[in-house]
C-alpha cells in the first residue's frame, strides 16, 4: 500500500527562511496534506489517529534533538 497516495510531492518553499512567519506557514501548508495522508493510512491500518499523531510528534522531536548539535 502506498502510504502517500494522492498527496503528491512536497512543494519547494517560495519564501526565504529569513521571512520566518511566511516561511513557517508555507511549510505547514505544504506538509498538512502529507500528514493527513499518513494519519489516514495509520488509522486505516488499525491505529488510533490520536496515538499515531502523538507518535509523530515524538518522532519529530527526536529528529530535532538529533540535529540540534549539527547546526551552527
Amino acid at each position: 500500500m502506498d502510504v502517500m497516495s494522492g498527496t503528491g510531492p512536497v512543494p519547494a518553499p517560495t519564501h526565504a527562511p529569513s521571512e520566518f512567519l511566511a516561511y513557517e506557514e508555507e511549510c505547514r501548508n505544504a506538509l498538512r496534506p502529507q500528514l493527513t495522508g499518513l494519519l489516514d493510512a495509520a488509522e486505516s491500518a488499525g491505529w488510533s489517529r490520536r496515538t499515531a499523531a502523538s507518535t509523530l510528534m515524538f518522532l519529530a522531536a527526536q529528529q530535532v534533538s538529533a540535529t540540534a548539535g549539527t547546526k551552527g
